[in-house]
């Protein structure tokens, strides 16, 4: 492949400057198409988009939120058509002099992932002289994109690549990445660099951290639901991630996983992003194809009381059954129609719409256990656990024997009956049958 032609792609936050010394020093040795993918404020998105237009060839693509190093890239890869040798460069790295290209490609073979400087890590992506996993920096690294998008893809994390790292380790096909020591040298404070200069100028020193949280009004976390959630998770989608509370806390517990909030509140959605690897402020059930197309394959979905705000969970849950990973969880919390107060206040014609009340306003949909489980059984679904929720509620003990009898009167099981009053939600866990 013609060097010239390689498209370069770079994750810019808040910092013009070095934008320009990218492009500017660029240009000088090379015509390549670049794309810079920027999540800086928005009155600071509009200086680098003027500097990127003073460059032919240079598409500026901003995001107006920080959309952070790892969740760019994967943008990228995922929604820009790259094929074949992809480049990409940090945007605070400076170009030296002509042929660092050319020496990347003589390293670089069709079945590589790709080339450039490789430290070695843990499996947490912290450096450590005898870090058992090769870690690829991205900062300088050349790459077959066919091969990168056989792996994870890159994450918010301090090591956006930690968790496709950690893959190839584990899979035993590290030999798939080549180290280049020149790349290393010139990352180095070495005044004899080669053909770069990389003085790590980016968000971290510039902004003081990686900024990824923020301080919120959280709501409260559905424990039990998390709990549910696998450890061992490497993609995940939560559909109306509301806040980002649950993906922070989950976060917390798995920071190596690749985490997708769907929510169709933009000021919700907008508190979620720090939590989250990325967000889509738009509706679940007309998810569009860059959605489809990033959320697939995960291996872990999250639904905490959505089923029963959708117009059609049955086909929501069938797409899910689709795309989801081999081997892939659904967790979901679902409220139960079934409970003793709802019962009790059908009984009196006094079902309500409110806030906070068994009915809500945002509800569309109702369900009991066994339409949860009939629902699940038809997407394609095999339940394998979950738990009832169970509040501490005195005053049903004294509807309890009311249903009892109901449910005597009519021929069922009466205990089953009553056993099912109780839980005001149900947590149930399940795989692709």
């Amino acid at each position: 492949m013609n060097s010239q032609l390689i498209p370069i792609v770079t994750v810019s936050y808040n910092s013009p400057d070095l934008i320009e010394a990218l492009l500017g020093s660029l240009r000088k040795f090379y015509t390549n198409p670049v794309y810079v993918i920027d999540g800086s404020y928005p009155e600071v998105a509009a200086e680098i988009g003027a500097i990127a237009a003073k460059y032919a060839n240079v598409q500026f693509i901003p995001f107006g939120y920080n959309i952070h190093h790892g969740p760019g890239l994967s943008w990228a890869i995922n929604n820009l058509g790259l094929s074949g040798q992809v480049l990409f460069l940090d945007s605070d790295v400076e170009i030296l002099k002509a042929g660092f290209i050319e020496s990347l490609q003589s390293f670089l073979t069709p079945e590589l992932y790709g080339v450039g400087g490789i430290q070695q890590v843990n499996e947490q992506g912290y450096d450590h002289p005898d870090g058992a996993v090769a870690y690829l920096h991205p900062a300088c690294m050349l790459c077959n994109i066919d091969v990168v998008r056989q792996w994870p893809l890159p994450i918010k994390h301090g090591a956006p690549l930690v968790q496709t790292m950690v893959a190839l380790h584990k899979a035993g096909q590290s030999g798939l990445l080549r180290n280049v020591d020149w790349v290393k040298n010139d990352f180095s404070k070495d005044p004899n660099r080669i053909f770069i200069k990389h003085d790590w100028q980016g968000t971290v020193l510039r902004t003081g951290g990686y900024h990824y949280d923020k301080p919120t009004q959280a709501s409260v976390v559905n424990t039990d639901l998390l709990a549910f959630v696998p450890l061992t998770a490497h993609k995940l989608v939560e559909v109306g991630c509301h806040d980002g509370a649950f993906a922070k806390a989950y976060k917390q517990r798995n920071p190596v996983s690749n985490y997708t909030g769907i929510e169709i509140d933009s000021v919700l959605a907008n508190h979620a992003r720090p939590h989250c690897d990325f967000v889509f402020n738009q509706d679940v059930e007309q998810a569009d194809a860059q959605c489809r197309k990033h959320v697939a394959h995960a291996d872990c979905w999250i639904l905490g009381e959505v089923l029963e705000q959708l117009q059609d969970p049955w086909a929501l849950l069938a797409a899910i059954r689709t795309s989801i990973a081999p081997a892939g969880v659904l967790v979901a919390s679902v409220g139960n129609f079934q409970h003793w107060s709802v019962q009790a206040r059908l009984a009196l014609g006094d079902l309500r719409y409110e806030d906070g009340g068994s009915l809500q306003k945002k509800q569309v949909r109702v369900f009991t256990r066994g339409t949860i489980l009939d629902m699940l059984r038809r997407a394609g679904f095999q339940v394998t656990g979950g738990m009832p929720r169970i509040k501490d509620e005195p005053a049903r003990e004294q509807f309890l024997p009311a249903i009892r009898a109901l449910a005597a009167a009519s021929g069922n099981d009466a205990e089953a009956a009553v056993q099912d009053a109780l839980p005001y939600q149900y947590i149930i866990t399940a795989v692709a049958a």
